[in-house]
């Protein structure tokens, strides 16, 4: 090999580190863009803008309709924080799509809420029940009622993030509550048409209500399966920008964060007792 082609291959292969270190360093300038649901989800990664002023952040907030998995699917966002873990799994079959989670920070639990009773025992014979429409928020809804004695599932359905209830696995409904299936989103505009509904946490939130304070019934938090997640894809889970989010996510400062805003309405995953 001649001078001048060795000259040709080291300067190729110098071109080429330098490219990728600039690559990188490009990467690591470029703020962060994440699909979070306004309540509380937006509301917390904006503390984390203020807590972490070194991460950059481009927090985009998803309205009704929006699906934040395509998003990130499509390369439109490079993360997403609005959702628990077992509908991640129902869109990743969904969407024949692999995603990959990077921090679990707070439950929202599900609760159960009425404009026309006080309680539960006040519920009428064939009362209505508006309920999520959606697979696993569905499933959880039916375990809710099912954990307040309203209904009862069929025997082996002890495990909601094993074994998703339907309607059909009703085994005793003594009240002969009318199932009603409903848009999450829109639940809490049936409060009025309905004697009973079953909403979503941050639903209930932007509905001016206190899932700790308003709701008749009230998911546990403690072994809870159904914790917010921050989900991005495979190729970036080692992106640094995603690990130092998810390290604030998770942090001491957050949590204190959520407990005091939310008041029991929203409760960091790290700071449930088992």
């Amino acid at each position: 090999m001649t001078k001048t082609g060795l000259s040709g291959l080291v300067g190729a292969a110098l071109f080429t580190v330098l490219a990728s270190t600039f690559s990188f360093s490009a990467q690591a300038a470029d703020a962060l863009r994440v699909a979070a649901d306004p309540v509380p989800h937006a509301a917390i990664l904006q503390f984390v803008q203020k807590l972490d002023p070194s991460l950059k952040l481009e927090v985009i907030e998803i309205t009704n309709g929006v699906n934040s998995n395509e998003l990130l699917a499509h390369g439109d966002v490079d993360a997403n924080y609005f959702q628990h873990l077992p509908y991640l799994h129902s869109q990743e079959q969904a969407l024949g799509q692999k995603f990959a989670v990077a921090a679990t920070v707070h439950i929202e639990p599900l609760g159960i809420y009425s404009h026309r009773h006080k309680t539960l025992a006040e519920v009428p014979e064939k009362g209505t029940v508006a309920v999520p429409n959606n697979v696993t928020n569905l499933s959880r809804a039916l375990y809710l009622l099912q954990d307040q004695g309203l209904i009862t599932l069929k025997p082996g359905f002890t495990d909601p993030a094993n074994n998703q209830a339907t309607p059909q696995d009703i085994a005793s409904n003594p009240k002969q509550l009318k199932i009603l299936e409903i848009e999450s989103p829109q639940i809490p505009r049936s409060l009025d048409d309905v004697d009973l509904a079953v909403i979503n946490g941050n639903y209930a939130l932007e509905a001016g209500l206190s899932p700790a304070k308003d709701a008749l019934g009230l998911e546990k938090a403690a072994g809870n399966p159904y914790a917010n997640i921050l989900v991005t894809t495979p190729a970036l889970a080692n992106d640094p920008r995603i690990q130092q989010l998810a390290k604030d996510l998770q942090s001491p400062e957050v949590a204190k964060f959520i407990t005091e805003k939310y008041a029991g309405s929203v409760i960091p995953v790290a700071g449930i007792k088992s």
